[in-house]
């Protein structure tokens, strides 16, 4: 069911809204919990979806083979065929929908296996149906984004290569967000942003915003520490030229940065980097400043 590591594979990403959507979308449930099927069916053929269920893998495989759907939404722990198996076999299809699994068992190992069968989201139970459904009306608003490229998938060693593009970067920092459930919420949310804002920058200065340039993301877990290291595909940056910034600023005006900002018409800002050195205990770049690390001590 999971492929022999190191082996490279790709990972794509309570109440009912009457309107429906200006083309109809056909989207397939599978899962073996009634209810679940209920719920979700309510939810959507509300919000004008055509929709298809499916009470197990095997079922589901089937209205596949027989039908075209936009969207799958899919359980990882079902009998005769399990979702992980399903996007086994769904790998390789060129005509192949995205996918969002559900699962009770969101554990880094799940999240992984679900990642490396291009998974594009992975939603954990009991979830909130206001949520499912704005993330279903986003999966289906437009194009996903090119896929993520998945080098290695154990829960102490992640690495991702991620196209420049908003869309993977949004889809990353959820997966990553997974990966740290057991962590104390303030650390979570401390890491995240500061992951989320290095991504950014990454992707919109070195990468240029440009899908077919990848940032390559490695996640390591140690005992005492999480290490994260960031390379962009850029020239790199000088921090001296980087006077629209505050990390810029001289000590004696910390606010120099919002003159600067203000004369080339910026929006104001200018405060992530900072904001991110406060937020880790080590933030190390490279010299060309084109890859950085940050580390974050565990008690």
């Amino acid at each position: 069911m999971t492929r022999p590591p190191g082996k490279r594979t790709i990972l794509g990403v309570s109440s009912t809204s009457q309107a429906a959507p200006a083309a109809t979308k056909s989207i397939l449930i599978v899962d073996d919990d009634k209810q679940i099927l209920a719920l979700l069916t309510e939810l959507l053929s509300g919000s004008g979806f055509h929709v298809e269920t499916a009470a197990d893998g095997a079922e589901g495989m089937e209205k596949i083979d027989s039908q075209n759907f936009d969207l799958i939404l899919c359980d990882v722990w079902m009998p005769s065929m399990t979702g992980l198996e399903m996007l086994e076999r769904l790998d390789g299809r060129k005509e192949r929908p995205p996918v969002i699994m559900m699962t009770a068992d969101d554990t880094p190992e799940t999240v992984l296996k679900a990642a490396r069968g291009q998974a594009l989201q992975v939603v954990g139970k009991p979830f909130k149906t206001a949520a499912v459904l704005e993330l279903v009306k986003q999966t289906l608003e437009g194009p996903t984004g090119p896929p993520i490229e998945v080098v290695s998938a154990r829960p102490d060693w992640v690495e991702l290569l991620v196209p420049c593009d908003l869309k993977s970067a949004d889809r990353v920092h959820q997966l990553m967000l997974k990966l740290k459930s057991d962590l104390p919420e303030n650390v979570r949310e401390s890491i995240g942003q500061a992951f989320r804002e290095l991504l950014h920058n990454a992707i919109e200065w070195g990468g240029q915003m440009d899908c077919n340039q990848k940032v390559r993301i490695s996640f390591v877990r140690a005992k005492r520490m999480l290490l994260y290291r960031i390379a962009d595909p850029g020239r790199g940056f000088n921090f001296k030229g980087l006077t629209h910034a505050a990390i810029s600023n001289p000590p004696e005006n910390p606010i120099e940065h919002m003159r600067v900002r203000e004369e080339k018409g910026l929006r104001p800002g200018g405060l992530g980097l900072m904001i991110t050195q406060s937020l880790v205990d080590e933030l190390i770049y490279n010299e060309a400043q084109n890859e950085v690390m940050f580390i974050k001590y565990l008690d």
